[in-house]
This record gives C-alpha cells, structure tokens and sequence, in this order.
C-alpha cells in the first residue's frame, strides 16, 4: 500500500490512548500533551516531597523521583508515538487495534495486579526485609503507599501501552507492505517504543536487593526492545 500523511492531525475518540482521551475529556480543561505532562510531573513530585517531609521519608526520594521521571517520558513518548502515528494514512485495521481495543489498559491491569501480589504477598513471604519495609520502615504511612501505588500504576499502565504497541507493530510489518517514506516513518515510531523501554533502565538500581523486580523490569525491557526491533527490521516497502 501506499502512506501518505494525513490533513487532520487532530485525534478523534476511538483513535486515541486511553490515557488521551482521559485528559481530552476533562471538562472545562484544555490541556495541551506538555501541560498534561508537566502537571502529572508537578502534582507527583509536589506530593512526594512534602509527604518525604512530614514523615521523615527522604531516603525515598531518588527512588519516588525516578519513578516519576520515567512515568513522564513514559507519556510523552506515549504522545509522540501516537501523533506520529496518526500523521500517516495507514490501513485502518492498524488504527482499530492500536488504539481502540483498549487492551494496553488491559496489559496495565495485568501488570499492575501482578506487581501488588508481589509486593504485598510473595514479597513477605520471601523472609527478608520487602521493599515497602525497605523504603518505608516497618510500619508504611498508608497515604504515602497510597501515593507509591498511583504512581506504579502510571508506570503499569505505560508498560502495557509500550507492550501493545510492540505486538500491533509487529503484525503490522508482517501484514502489509508500504512506500519508503511511510515504511521510513513507521521504524521512527518503533524506534521510540525502543527507547522508552531503554528509558525504564533507570528503575533498575533501586530493585537491586529485590531480584524477582529486577528481572521482571529487565526482561520487559529487553523483550520490548528486541519485539519492536523486529517490527523494525521487517517492514517492507513496495
């Protein structure tokens, strides 16, 4: 097939991230992608300062702060990756499932649950100190858990996005053929998949006495990483 870019840049529901939708459908809000970024920068960091403040917790500060920061390049990747996207005429076929399936959020959930199960039951089980215990004490502030599960959610809901975005990619390159300019376009949006999933590396000296979390951050970045390259390699142009 043939790619052009399209006239429209402008998202309509159904071709959108959930996470856009969500801050498009703010009432009385019109929150360009920076300003949606900078406010979730703002309103994380803001509330894990003065929370590391009342409660003596500054110990936890690098950790929150990266987490933080990978979460926000996280959406603004998540963003850059979609206009991108949706700048070009592709098969509608890749829009529906990219975008409306809603199954990142799915794979968000699926991350999510099985991030608490580890933490708030295999990890006590383990018999040694768990990473609440680690960056908390012995006894967590439950609005400062609070804060600490909202934001690893954010970081779950991307990894799903990331995951997702991988596997369409790859069937994509596989089921269609493109022009060299579309096919030049589509290996610059994989390749920012990439890089977000080389971004979350960042997390890793944090869960160095926690190896199930080191792994698991280890190997999503490394499977993205080589399933996206793949989508890369095997776009083909005619």
């Amino acid at each position: 097939m043939t790619g052009t870019t399209r006239g429209d840049e402008t998202p309509q529901y159904g071709e959108t991230w959930v996470y856009e939708s969500i801050v498009g459908a703010l009432p009385g809000a019109s929150l360009s992608g920076r300003a949606a970024i900078a406010l979730q920068v703002a309103v994380f960091q803001t509330s894990l300062l003065v929370l590391a403040w009342v409660y003596d917790l500054w110990a936890v500060v690098p950790a929150g702060t990266a987490a933080v920061g990978v979460a926000a390049v996280g959406s603004a990747l998540m963003l850059r990756f979609s206009a991108d996207t949706r700048r070009l005429d592709l098969p509608p076929a890749y829009h529906r499932f990219l975008f409306s399936s809603g199954i990142e959020v799915v794979l968000g959930v699926l991350a999510f649950v099985a991030l608490v199960t580890h933490l708030f039951v295999f990890d006590p089980r383990s018999g040694g100190p768990t990473l609440l215990t680690t960056l908390f004490g012995p006894e967590p502030p439950v609005i400062v858990v609070y804060l600490m599960l909202l934001v690893l959610w954010d970081l779950c809901y991307r990894i799903g996005t990331s995951w997702w975005a991988a596997v369409v990619s790859v069937w994509r390159s596989y089921r269609y053929t493109f022009d060299a300019d579309t096919a030049a376009a589509l290996r610059r949006t994989d390749a920012t998949n990439v890089a977000f999933g080389l971004v979350q590396v960042v997390l890793l000296p944090f869960l160095g006495g926690h190896p199930v979390l080191f792994a698991a951050v280890l190997g999503h970045v490394v499977a993205v990483t080589v399933v996206s390259a793949v989508a890369l390699a095997t776009i083909e142009t005619g």
